[in-house]
């Protein structure tokens, strides 16, 4: 965590975002902004494919999830997790990424799930609640089986 803090105080960007690091707090950083950046990927393909070429939205939907997926992936690897992969052939490496974000996705079902209809909890606070708990399990479940690292 002092790295972490000691990179954002002297606005050292490149420690906090390029240079490779085995600092947790510094791969979870990395992992959120990745996250966030996969996320315009989505949307914005689920945006341009069902508003500007009317592809149906399940469709869609499917295709801008696998272009974040995809997106998080690259970066992932660029930025977060440098050290290379316990799995030395790359598609096996994207399957087994894909598999954690699809449990993911199974979690974020449950938890909104579980959040709206016995809780009564409003929706987006359900689905705030979810990302942040989907986002742990993926950066942990990631860094511990595909990457080799102690959470």
């Amino acid at each position: 965590m002092k790295e972490l803090l000691s990179c954002i105080r002297r606005l050292d960007w490149r420690g906090l975002m390029i240079t490779p690091s085995d600092n947790l707090f510094i791969q979870l950083f990395r992992y959120a902004f990745v996250g966030g950046l996969a996320f315009v990927a989505d949307f914005g393909t689920l945006a341009l494919l069902y508003h500007k070429f009317g592809v149906n939205e399940y469709l869609a939907t499917a295709i801008a999830f696998v272009m974040g997926l995809i997106v998080n992936f690259i970066l992932s690897k660029l930025l977060v997790f440098t050290t290379g992969a316990k799995v030395k052939n790359t598609m096996l490496e994207f399957l087994s990424y894909t598999v954690i974000g699809i449990i993911g996705l199974g979690l974020t079902e449950a938890i909104i799930w579980l959040g709206t209809v016995p809780l009564h909890i409003p929706v987006l606070i359900a689905k705030i609640i979810a990302a942040v708990l989907v986002l742990i399990w993926n950066f942990a479940a990631r860094k511990i089986f595909l990457y080799g690292g102690k959470t």
